[in-house]
């Protein structure tokens, strides 16, 4: 049979891979030592020329699949792996047949959740890994995405200002619907609580872990966060037409949530006392959708807020108020974030990505400033920062895979 390869943006390089080999047996020559997760495929990273993907062996029908519904969730902008092909027809030098391989873009300065811990995450962080995938989960169900296999080691994390956000890496047993029954979100929360339960005890078990992490604390939490989450962006509302101000608060909590309402759903009753309220279309992204537009920057939404934070802390510093906001937030690109970046030595820019990095500068300064009992200069903390704390953090492009085996 003749290699096949069916790709969205095909790269001629491909066709360079030793795809008559097992996945298993490749090489350095081709492989990078960046982190991968458990899997119950094999997995491998590649990188050819300037681009990196991941490839997994698995069988032709689930490959293309998994490839169909990776290209829905991309077109419709939710958190998930860019899908880059799948390679079928694959037979090895004696003639017999090898797996299909699917091929996704590997996440830049994304991790699985075992490099997090084994990087000194600990029990304190995982709050912030549950509240992650819970957002994640939800952003999905108000798709019509059904997972079916939720757990930590199927999610990618990228930092977030001090947080994270959590990116979809697999969907082999998803299924994208017009909507979900609560039956169906009901059951994907089940066993999110079930596998994130059953990987919290592994991680104690391998010593990544403190014994003291209370599981079933965690598991419950991630529950709760999800139906509270949900709650906030479907509930209906009920109130008197003298309370029309309700409205607005409404729309300012999910914005202060990071979700923007695309369409709001608003009924009187027949006499025209009381107004129902119901979000029909909320999105993520409110915050860095703002800065992008004034910016240009387009950063994970925790950032975002946090940039645009120290936006306004600029705007009202240099008695700004009363000038256009876009003209504003250029000067402070200029004069703030892109000399602060520019400060990063060039053997140090592949342990964080650049918003990141800023916002870690700006909590480096309220430190320092705490421990002077003054303010400290924000690009004298800059440089503290890049001295002491940067260049002793581990590299999150080019990483030894560790415990994250296949």
């Amino acid at each position: 049979m003749a290699l096949h390869i069916v790709a969205n943006r095909p790269d001629p390089a491909l066709l360079t891979l030793p795809w008559a080999t097992p996945l298993e047996e490749w090489t350095d020559e081709h492989v990078v030592p960046l982190p991968r997760g458990l899997s119950r495929h094999v997995v491998r990273i590649v990188r050819l020329g300037q681009r990196t993907y991941a490839v997994k062996e698995t069988v032709a029908e689930i490959a293309f699949r998994e490839y169909r519904l990776l290209r829905d969730l991309q077109r419709m902008g939710l958190p998930a792996v860019v899908p880059q092909g799948v390679v079928t027809g694959r037979t090895d030098a004696a003639g017999e047949d090898l797996p299909a391989a699917l091929m996704t873009e590997h996440l830049r300065f994304s991790l699985p959740y075992r490099s997090l811990f084994s990087h000194g995450l600990t029990v304190d962080n995982i709050p912030s890994l549950v509240d992650a995938i819970v957002v994640l989960l939800v952003r999905l169900h108000l798709a019509g995405f059904y997972w079916g296999d939720v757990s930590l080691s199927n999610v990618l994390f990228r930092r977030a200002a001090g947080g994270f956000a959590a990116y979809l890496v697999d969907a082999e047993t998803g299924e994208l619907r017009e909507t979900l029954s609560s039956g169906m979100r009901e059951h994907d929360v089940t066993i999110a609580t079930e596998n994130v339960f059953a990987e919290l005890l592994d991680l104690q078990a391998s010593t990544s872990l403190g014994t003291d992490v209370g599981a079933h604390g965690i598991v419950e939490l991630l529950a709760d966060r999800y139906h509270a989450l949900w709650d906030e962006l479907t509930i209906v509302e009920e109130f008197g037409t003298d309370e029309m101000w309700r409205i607005e608060q409404r729309i300012e909590r999910l914005n202060d949530l990071g979700f923007d309402v695309e369409e709001l759903d608003i009924v009187t009753d027949l006499g025209g006392d009381s107004v129902r309220i119901q979000p029909q279309v909320v999105e993520l992204g409110h915050h860095c959708r703002e800065l992008q537009a004034m910016t240009g920057l387009n950063v994970e939404d925790a950032q975002a807020r946090r940039l645009l934070n120290d936006l306004a802390s600029y705007t009202a510093a240099h008695d700004l108020g009363r000038e256009d906001r876009n003209l504003v937030a250029n000067r402070w690109l200029v004069e703030v974030y892109e000399p602060i970046t520019r400060m990063v030595p060039p053997e140090a820019r592949g342990k964080l990505e650049p918003a990141e990095i800023f916002h870690e500068v700006l909590q480096h300064r309220w430190y320092l400033s705490e421990r002077a009992g003054a303010e400290v200069d924000l690009f004298d903390s800059a440089r503290d920062y890049v001295e002491t704390i940067l260049r002793h953090k581990p590299d999150e492009l080019a990483l030894p895979l560790g415990g994250d085996a296949d």
